[in-house]
């Protein structure tokens, strides 16, 4: 899965713990536009992650809902792991952490949970 479509994902899992997810909510918060949002939308679609009907919400499938959980736990992580355990600024964590967990490779990321397990102790 690309990096956008990650960020798709993981927008509509973020706005489904606010209520409903619309379109529109999704390319405001995202800052695209509206036919950018269906492309994507169509994609991850098509992988069984949601499900839209057009001008109606956005729902993530059971895979959508363990996908995007996978995705917010590693941002949540690498957040933190900047923030809390290296002294990084929490909105530059946040937006490191926004571009790092697309990038970091599963052993980097269990290499730096051992490391934060270590530091906390």
């Amino acid at each position: 899965m690309t990096q956008s479509l990650e960020d798709y994902l993981e927008m509509v899992s973020f706005l489904s713990d606010e209520g409903e997810v619309r379109v529109t909510d999704i390319a405001t918060r995202l800052g695209v536009s509206k036919p950018s949002v269906l492309t994507a939308l169509k994609v991850l679609e098509e992988q069984g992650l949601l499900e839209h009907e057009r001008y109606r919400r956005v729902i993530l499938t059971e895979k959508g809902i363990i996908q995007a959980s996978e995705i917010r736990s590693r941002h949540n992580f690498l957040t933190s792991f900047l923030r809390d355990i290296i002294g990084v600024n929490p909105e530059i964590a946040e937006k490191d952490a926004c571009k790092m967990e697309h990038l970091l490779s599963e052993e980097t990321l269990q290499k730096m949970k051992v490391f934060a397990q270590k530091k906390k102790h």
